[in-house]
């Protein structure tokens, strides 16, 4: 493509794809992505993002696709890659200037040569960064901001690459530069110090923009560019001359005050320290040693000390806490539990460590961790009072910790209590022990303070097991607490029914519990909707000590109230985080939900309507569903006309919403048809979607297997005659690329399928069956595989001998064999390989497989005679156990079909399906 006459060309396409109007974007747009493959296309792009006269949307958009065409043709293996001679122009064209005046454009041209310096430098383009270093020299400050823009970037790419060749480049590339890099940043860093003092703060601002970036810079250079970093001394020097900065920037922070032009960028550098600091702690504990104890001094100084106070804001104190709480936490800080194992280093980790956290600071940091952090804020109140459910289930698990200063507390508290339980444990009684009795109700802070600590009760229930008797707390202090029902009183009972929550599975009577639900059942008709929620979330209904008996008697009424409160809540979170206990509920009790859940059954469908933009509020309908249908057993069959086109649309891998709801979904499917009392139609049909479930060979293949057994068992002739023959071919293309485990899956739902309906297994599946004789004939390998073919033949000698024959003499035909000598090899092997087979069911079905061909006249099989009996005899021996009544033997295995089984009360009611197996077996012992 010449570049004089295409550039006004490409010129008229880009402006024409930043129209809003679709009719002329969508040619424009399919205009580009053809051009994208041309030679001297990228060369056009660049003379345009480089022309400052040309509309910035069209610029903008010029880069983006720039950009775009890095990752898709600049590797020289990639299809249509570019020319060898254009990369090299276009790698001279993008550092000839830094002067693009628009921000946005100069961060995106940054990026872009990033991205061209990942793939060729310093091999292919040893020129770009000497041309960066230069130019960061230079007095025009819009080329200095935007070559240091570019150095960031092209310095945090070369950074994040792994291999161990381009990270030893890496390591050369920071020495080399490393030195220029201190003296950038403290220049920048003086400059700026200087100017906001002088009270020049526009000049300061672009002097903090520089400092910024030139920090960002040596924060990548220090943490990846050292594999010893504690031998450089620049490097060390850096690290040690951070905490001063530090000091320098939250004075500066303190006297700028909230109405100045740099408090934003002064946060965001301030920041950028500590993570400097975090991240070398992280990828260099050991080396990180020296600066432990100036860490730990400065971090505590300003975060539980008056220091602190007025200096300090959120995001700092949150980056603070982390750093204490790394330290603390570090394996690497440890000795071994043999501390005779123990590295040099570490000791030396634990001893600056156990030297700083003398009693009186680890007693001062627990007090103002609980006094001062865990206190409800006014903010945190007023969310309470205007957004109650946001309030009620806000976020504080994952890595919120790292970025929240709630959830960075609590963390912090936990990893610091673990460690130095012994001294925080009688700081934390007796803050527990002051705070006892009732609460007065006109003295807000008291409260708030009784909050705070009994949320440091419940984070540490693990470590107080040994010194909190709550049992006696229960009784004496908590519960009447849990009754008073002044408004005001709502912050305590809320906070008081959590710690519950977390106590419960740590130290609770079952004796208590009956009293627990009592109270449970009350604050279910609470006026505050936060203390509902909480109480929901703190369920002791999905814990070991549950008992179903003592639950009961209340069990009506507080699924009526669950119900409720789904209801009323309209946030997606809370009403998963609702379904979820009805859940457990409803497994927990099983069969005796049945006379309570009309409503519930009545709602889900509106409920699933509802959600149709929240995939992961209807995995929780799912979920619920799957339960419910276990609950009600054949009765499920009344919810079929919701149920089956929720499974319907959650195991269609043709619709999207199945990348979420794929996995519980064919839970429910699966549930579904063991409960199901009778084939319909409609759930046959949703069987279509089984073919593509099996091409995508996902995880879920094993549930799939049992879904197909479960059709099989509840209605094996409308089943098979539909599907079979689809499923064989399914099956054949699975084997020719599947696991040994994955072969056995596949032939049990094979042999079940003979098992049931002998004559039409037999047939539909017949194509598998050759491979099956070809297995045991040839003696398979793998002793698993081998029982498995061994099963399916002996289901089909038993139960279809006349099919065997017939397979017989085909697979004679194959290996050109006479069908006799094809029997003698087969039953040869068979009596060989009989120890393969593990599980006694197993063994007894081939010796009485083999036993049927006994009356048989064939030489053969009489030739064989003593071979078959004897493996019987071993077969017979396996089976039979004594009977300490009679003192006679009988077979284990033999069960007597009109005995219904007896259940104790651990076990769970059989589903349809166990009733169906129990059938089959029971017409199976009629038909010998």
């Amino acid at each position: 493509m010449d570049i004089q006459s295409a550039s006004s060309v490409v010129l008229q396409a880009l402006t024409q794809a930043t129209s809003q109007d679709t009719a002329v974007l969508k040619p424009a747009e399919e205009q580009l992505r053809q051009w994208e493959t041309q030679p001297g296309f990228y060369s056009v792009l660049l003379s345009i993002f480089n022309n400052h006269l040309l509309d910035v949307n069209v610029r903008w958009l010029a880069v983006l696709y720039f950009k775009n065409g890095i990752d898709r043709y600049w590797r020289r293996v990639a299809p249509h890659a570019l020319s060898e001679e254009e990369k090299s122009s276009l790698r001279a064209g993008l550092i000839t200037n830094f002067n693009e005046p628009v921000n946005q454009i100069a961060t995106q041209i940054a990026v872009l040569i990033a991205k061209v310096a990942r793939l060729d430098c310093p091999r292919q383009w040893p020129e770009l960064i000497p041309i960066l270093l230069e130019s960061v020299k230079v007095q025009d400050s819009l080329q200095q901001h935007r070559a240091l823009l570019t150095f960031y970037h092209v310095t945090k790419t070369l950074a994040s690459k792994r291999l161990a060749a381009d990270r030893r480049l890496f390591q050369d590339l920071a020495s080399s530069i490393y030195s220029f890099a201190c003296s950038l940043w403290n220049h920048h860093t003086d400059t700026f110090l200087r100017q906001i003092y002088a009270g020049d703060q526009l000049t300061a601002l672009s002097s903090l923009e520089r400092t910024l970036l030139s920090l960002k810079v040596l924060r990548k250079l220090t943490v990846h560019g050292f594999t010893e970093p504690n031998n450089n001394m620049e490097c060390m020097g850096f690290l040690n001359a951070v905490f001063e900065r530090l000091k320098q920037f939250l004075e500066c922070y303190l006297q700028v005050g909230p109405g100045s032009l740099c408090r934003e960028k002064l946060e965001k550098t301030i920041i950028l320290y500590t993570k400097v600091l975090l991240d070398f702690l992280e990828y260099h504990p050991w080396p990180f040693i020296p600066l432990i104890q100036r860490s730990l001094e400065f971090a505590v100084g300003y975060v539980f000390t008056e220091a602190g106070e007025g200096v300090v804001f959120e995001r700092f104190i949150v980056q603070c806490m982390n750093l204490i709480k790394m330290i603390v936490k570090n394996d690497a800080f440890k000795p071994a539990k043999n501390i005779e194992d123990s590295k040099p280093e570490s000791l030396e980790a634990y001893k600056i460590k156990t030297a700083f956290f003398t009693h009186q600071t680890l007693t001062e940091i627990g007090r103002r961790l609980v006094s001062k952090y865990f206190l409800l804020t006014e903010e945190e109140l007023t969310m309470w009072e205007e957004d109650p459910e946001s309030f009620a289930v806000e976020e504080t698990g994952g890595d919120s910790w790292k970025y929240s200063l709630r959830p960075c507390t609590e963390v912090l508290f936990l990893d610091i209590f673990h460690n130095y339980c012994q001294t925080l444990t009688p700081v934390l009684l007796e803050m527990v022990q002051n705070l006892q009795g009732p609460s007065n109700v006109e003295e807000p802070v008291q409260m708030l303070m009784k909050d705070a600590v009994y949320n440091a009760v419940g984070l540490a229930a693990y470590e107080l097991f040994d010194n909190v008797d709550f049992d006696q707390w229960f009784k004496n202090q908590l519960l009447g607490e849990l009754q008073v029902s002044h408004n005001r009183y709502k912050l305590l009972r809320r906070r008081v029914i959590w710690l519950i929550g977390q106590w419960i599975s740590v130290k609770f009577k079952p004796e208590l519990r009956p009293l627990l639900y009592e109270v449970i059942l009350s604050l279910m008709q609470d006026p505050d909707l936060v203390v509902i929620i909480t109480l929901n979330s703190a369920s002791p209904v999905d814990d070991f000590e549950f008992r179903t008996e003592q639950f009961l008697p209340y069990l009506e009424s507080i699924f009526s109230l669950l119900f409720q409160l789904l209801q009323q809540v309209n946030e997606c979170d809370t009403k998963m985080q609702v379904l979820h206990v009805i859940s457990c509920v409803i497994e927990r009790v099983s069969i005796q939900i049945r006379p309570y859940v009309g409503c519930l059954v009545q709602y889900l469908p509106l409920l699933w309507k509802q959600s149709e933009e929240h995939n992961m509020l209807r995995c929780a309908i799912l979920t619920t569903l799957i339960h419910l249908v276990q609950g009600l057993g054949a009765e499920s069959k009344n919810l079929y006309p919701f149920l089956l086109p929720v499974i319907q649309l959650s195991t269609d891998v043709s619709q999207p919403p199945h990348v979420y709801l794929l996995e519980d979904g064919l839970e429910l499917w699966l549930v579904t048809l063991e409960n199901s009392p009778a084939i319909t139609p409609e759930l046959l049909r949703i069987f279509q979607n089984m073919s593509a479930l099996l091409e995508l060979s996902s995880e879920n293949v094993r549930t799939c297997f049992q879904i197909i057994t479960a059709y099989i068992y509840l209605s094996a002739t409308d089943f098979l005659q539909n599907y079979a023959e689809a499923l064989c071919r399914s099956f054949c293309e699975l084997l020719k690329d599947i696991s040994t485990d994955g072969q056995v899956q596949v032939l049990k739902v094979v042999e079940i399928a003979i098992k049931v309906s002998p004559i039409l297994g037999s047939h539909m599946f017949q194509p598998l069956l050759p491979s099956v004789i070809r297995g045991i004939v040839e003696g398979e390998r793998y002793p698993v595989v081998m029982s498995t073919h061994l099963g399916v033949t002996g289901r089909i000698l038993l139960q279809n001998s006349g099919f065997f024959t017939s397979l017989l003499t085909q697979m004679a035909a194959e290996f050109n064999q006479e069908a006799d000598q094809l029997l003698g090899n087969m039953i040869e092997m068979w009596v060989d390989r009989m120890d393969n087979i593990t599980q006694p069911e197993r063994r007894k079905l081939s010796a009485l497989a083999l036993l049927s061909l006994l009356p048989s006249e064939n030489s053969v099989i009489q030739d064989k005679f003593c071979g078959i009996v004897n493996i019987s005899v071993e077969a017979l021996h396996d089976v039979m156990t004594e009977d300490p009544e009679s003192n006679t033997f009988k077979d284990c295995m033999l069960m007597n079909h009109f005995e219904e089984p007896k259940l104790t009360d651990d076990e769970e009611p059989p589903t349809e399906q166990d009733k169906r197996k129990r059938l089959q077996f029971a017409a199976l012992l009629l038909t010998r």
